[in-house]
Parts: structure tokens; sequence; C-alpha cells
């Protein structure tokens, strides 16, 4: 169905159609790019550059495309501005260096704020001292037929109407343009990424890829998505986790894998979570938790040196320090610490009645597992600011983490906390098929009980195991958490390009966070 337009709309599809009618193509085809707007700002040399009655020495001559972001016409001349991905450099353009009547026909009249243009020209610097290039031909490479968001200049301070962040998520396209500096956190984003790949790979770990539709999910304590297969009549899942899979590549003889992947739990949405989320899981052969500690450390510190060339980073109101070593210390002791309460060896009722005591909202659905995460997650967790490794959780918390070698009911795991939120979560990986059989059967009996993120007994999995798994440490870190913390973000919609939203038309208030 057409839609009704807005009167600038109309006014802007007049223009395109007057483009048509003239022979002058709305929408190009290509534009042959030879300089950015940084970088003409950067190499001109005004000794060299810069013209003397008309003649520079050595003519800087460009051909550069974007979009208009501002416009001041003087009669037979204008200035304005050209946004690239690099930033902003200003055009000036005449009416006596362009063919008979496209100044006036065309550029003026029918050339608008938040349309792509190209221009070739020369630079030179006007004489207030802004380098600018001198347009000696322009072509229009997209008509904007949606006028961009209004900048408004109050006591000093620069208003768009862009300012519902909502808005902002939902047209990201839109908050791109108006906000340009937006695009540097998806850019240190994807550098950050780029980092652990490569430190990732001067280890000889192999990135590998791993099913998203799978028969059964497992490799968290999440609830699915489901869907189904047509040809084959068979329900599906999209994967929670990477993990059973890549271990079936250990078993298989790898000594080191990793995956870079979409992950998808079907959970509430906040200010730390989307539905759809990024993990790296890595599984290195023949090492345990102990040593994986060590690299999550040098890995961090590493990502924290090259964005920032820095350890040290703001975040928020904190100055948080990346630089190793990191504070290590166990579950229970974190928890007695902040609460007073020691809760090693306590039955399920007994933590039940801790946890009312501390005026926890708890069910009859609750494992012991479940009830120390709830009590950590309330009193622990979000008073840690400086990274922190967490250690030595119980067994019911772990169902795919090797018994501890030296602590009865619990397991070799570590979470790093950091600025209050787990970044990464990591295990010496459970080996033996007979206990891990035993643990999944534990988690069939939760699930029976009501808990929907219990996980699912997987027999091809354990059939791996029965082949033999080597000793493996395994570990899955959250890249929208860990770019949060390394582009100073507050909300995990600010590090996703295009997170999940409700949908527009039913859009009321914003999710809670």
């Amino acid at each position: 169905m057409s839609r009704e337009y807005s009167e600038q709309e109309v006014i802007r599809r007049d223009a395109r159609a007057q483009l048509d009618a003239a022979g002058f193509p709305p929408y190009g085809y290509s534009w042959d790019v030879t300089h950015h707007a940084a970088s003409i700002i950067d190499d001109f040399d005004e000794t060299l550059h810069q013209p003397v009655e008309g003649v520079a020495k050595v003519p800087f001559r460009v051909s550069v495309a974007g979009r208009v972001m501002s416009m001041r016409i003087m009669g037979k001349a204008a200035f304005f501005n050209l946004q690239d991905q690099s930033g902003r450099i200003q055009v000036y353009i005449s009416r006596d260096d362009l063919p008979e009547g496209y100044y006036n026909t065309i550029f003026k009249k029918l050339v608008d704020i938040g349309d792509v243009i190209g221009i070739e020209g020369f630079v030179f610097k006007t004489r207030v001292g802004e380098t600018s290039v001198h347009a000696q031909r322009f072509e229009i490479l997209a008509k904007a037929l949606r006028p961009l968001p209004i900048e408004k200049e109050v006591d000093g301070k620069v208003f768009n109407e862009i300012t519902d962040k909502e808005y902002r998520y939902r047209q990201r396209y839109v908050d791109l343009v108006v906000h340009p500096e937006v695009r540097k956190t998806f850019q240190q984003r994807a550098r950050m990424i780029t980092t652990m790949r490569s430190f990732l790979d001067e280890r000889g770990y192999v990135e590998v890829e791993t099913p998203v539709l799978q028969p059964l999910y497992g490799g968290a304590a999440a609830r699915p998505f489901t869907t189904r297969h047509n040809a084959l009549d068979m329900k599906l899942y999209l994967r929670i986790a990477d993990e059973l899979y890549l271990k079936r590549l250990i078993v298989g003889g790898f000594d080191g894998v990793y995956e870079i992947s979409k992950d998808f739990r079907n959970e509430g949405l906040s200010r730390f979570h989307n539905p759809e989320f990024t993990m790296m899981e890595l599984y290195v052969a023949y090492k345990d938790y102990n040593w994986m500690m060590d690299l999550v450390e040098e890995m961090v510190e590493t990502i924290a040196t090259v964005l920032h060339g820095s350890t040290d980073l703001t975040v928020g109101d904190n100055t948080i320090s990346f630089a190793r070593p990191w504070k290590r210390i166990p579950l229970f002791e974190a928890i007695e610490e902040k609460t007073g309460h020691d809760l090693s060896g306590l039955s399920r009722d007994d933590l039940a009645t801790v946890a009312k005591k501390l005026e926890l909202d708890i069910d009859d659905t609750m494992g012991s597992g479940k009830l120390i995460d709830e009590i950590f997650g309330e009193f622990v967790e979000p008073h840690m600011i400086q990274p922190t490794f967490i250690t030595d959780y119980p067994i019911e918390l772990s169902p795919l983490a090797k018994k501890h070698r030296t602590k009865e009911g619990l397991v070799e795991r570590f979470e790093a906390i950091c600025n209050g939120k787990a970044l990464c979560n990591a295990f010496s990986e459970l080996n033996d098929p007979d206990d891990q059989r035993s643990r999944f059967e534990d988690q069939v009996g939760l699930g029976m009980r009501g808990d929907a993120e219990a996980m699912q007994l997987d027999e091809d999995y354990l059939r791996a195991l029965e082949y033999g798994m080597p000793p493996t440490a395994g570990l899955g870190i959250g890249i929208d958490r860990l770019a949060m913390l390394m582009t100073n973000s507050r909300s995990i919609r600010d590090v996703i390009l295009f997170p999940l939203l409700r949908p527009e038309v039913e859009e009321s208030a914003a999710e809670t966070e």
C-alpha cells in the first residue's frame, strides 16, 4: 500500500521527476573516488597546492563522494559540507565552473541536504583558512526522498530530531548519518574482533564453523528459539552455544579450535541482553582452567592496548585496568564476603532459607545451583568493577565442567566479572562420558520440575566422549559485552548495529533497562 507523503517529501519527489525530465539521472551507477574527506585535509600542502591567481604550483586534484550535510547558497556560488565515512569536507561550487544551466536549474533548485553526490575539482584554502574542494564537476548519485533530521543549535549545543534512543536503534541508517561518531563505535568493535582473531590465529588455533540449526540445543542454560525444516518434517533449534560441536572437533584431533558466531537465546531484552548476540568460543586440548585464566588476561589486555594504547579505560564513572594479573577469588568466598553467609555444603532447602533471609524472590523450580546463582547475581556481581575471576563453582551450576581436583562438590570453572557483569565463562571441560551422562540426566530432572533453561541429553555428544576427549580448557566470551567495555557504551544496543526491538506498530514504552 502507498503511504502519504509529507510536504517536504512531495517537494523532493518533484525534484526527482525534474531531474529525470532534464536527463540528469537521480541515481548514478558509480563514481571514481580518489580521496576521502579526511585524507584531503591531511594531504593538503598550502606551499604546493594553494592556487595563486587561480594557479597552483602542483594542483591537488580530487574526486570525492558523499552526502550533502549543509548548504549555503550565495547567488552565483555556494558552499556546502560533504560527509563521507572519514568525515566532512567543505565544497565550493560556482555557476561559472559548470556547464550552462547546471548551477541554476540543477544544483540550486534540485539538490537537497541528504543527497549523495560526487564531486571533481581541486583543493584550496579559503580566506578564513578552511581546506575546501573547488568543484568543477558534480553528479547526483542518490536523491534523498526523505529529509534528514534537522540540526539545531541551542546555547552552543547541537540538537537534532533523533533524540529518542529507540528511534535511533530502529533507524540505524539515519543515526549513522546524523551521528557519525556512532560509526566509530562499530569501527572499534570490528577492530576488537580482528585483534582477537589475530591473537588466536598466532597461537595456531583453527577458526571453524558449526551448525546454527541444531536438532538438540546445548552448551548453556537457556531457552532456545525453535523452527522447523519442512522437507524433513523436523523440529530444529537455533543454537544457544557452540560448545558441544566444538568439543566434538577436539575429539576428532584438533588441538585448538574457536568460533566467532551468532548465538540465540529466547530471553528478555535489557541493556545487557539481546536475544541474538555474538560469542567467541575457544577449546584447547591438554589445558585446564588455570591456563585459560592466563590466556584471557593476556588477550583482553592486548585488545585494550591495541584499541586505546593503554590498559586503563574509562567506563562510565569508573577507570578500569585490564593490566595483568587480575584478582582471583572462589565463588563461595566472594558470596560470604558480601552477604556474611557461607553457602558451601548447604542443602537445597538451607540455600532457600538463606535466599529468603536475603529477601530474594525464589520458587520451587529452582535447584541449588539456581539459588546460589541468584544470590551471587544480586549481592556480588554488580559490585565487581575491576576485572576479577570468580572460580570454583558448585557442580549443580556447571553440568559441562570437570569436577574440581581438590574441592568436593565443586567444578573447575571461572567467570570473569567486570563493571558489574560477566564477561566470559570457562571450564576445565568434563571429558568423562559416564559423569557427563549423569549430569545430563540431572538436567533432564530439572527440566521435568519446570526449569525451562535446563539442558537436554545429547546422545551423540556422549558417544563422541566415549571415543575419548583429551583434557581440554574451554572459554566463551561475550563479544557484545566486551565491546561495551572497550567503547564505553552503556547499552548492548549501542554496540549492535540492528538490535531486536518491538514491532514498530506495537511500540509503546522502551524496554525495561
